[in-house]
């Protein structure tokens, strides 16, 4: 697989990764959370673990492809980071404000 493909399918994975916790009701897409509705908290943990679970797949295709992982200073991190949310929005934005719309307009 060229490495082209590989990049490709890190961000296709990290950007549907970044917005189920929002587009899921159940924790962790398996257990149905208490009282029946997600809080944000569970939503943010199961967001956070979504982070960690890409980073991971994609330290994975990297020891795969090159034999070693490449050490990275915080500033990778950072705008890892920062990318995953960015990759969140639509999720959010469905979550809090565009649902609520299409609910009043129904009314």
């Amino acid at each position: 697989m060229s490495s082209t493909a590989v990049f490709a399918i890190i961000l296709v994975l990290a950007l549907i990764a970044a917005n189920l916790p929002w587009f899921s009701e159940r924790f962790f897409l398996v257990f149905k959370p208490p009282g029946g509705r997600k809080r944000e908290w569970m939503r943010l943990a199961e967001w956070l673990l979504m982070f960690f679970l890409v980073g991971g797949i994609g330290l994975g295709f990297e020891r795969r492809a090159q034999g070693t992982i490449h050490p990275q200073d915080w500033e990778f991190y950072v705008i890892a980071i920062c990318l995953f949310i960015v990759f969140a929005v639509p999720g959010f934005v469905y979550r809090h404000q565009l649902e609520k719309m299409l609910t009043r307009r129904r009314r």
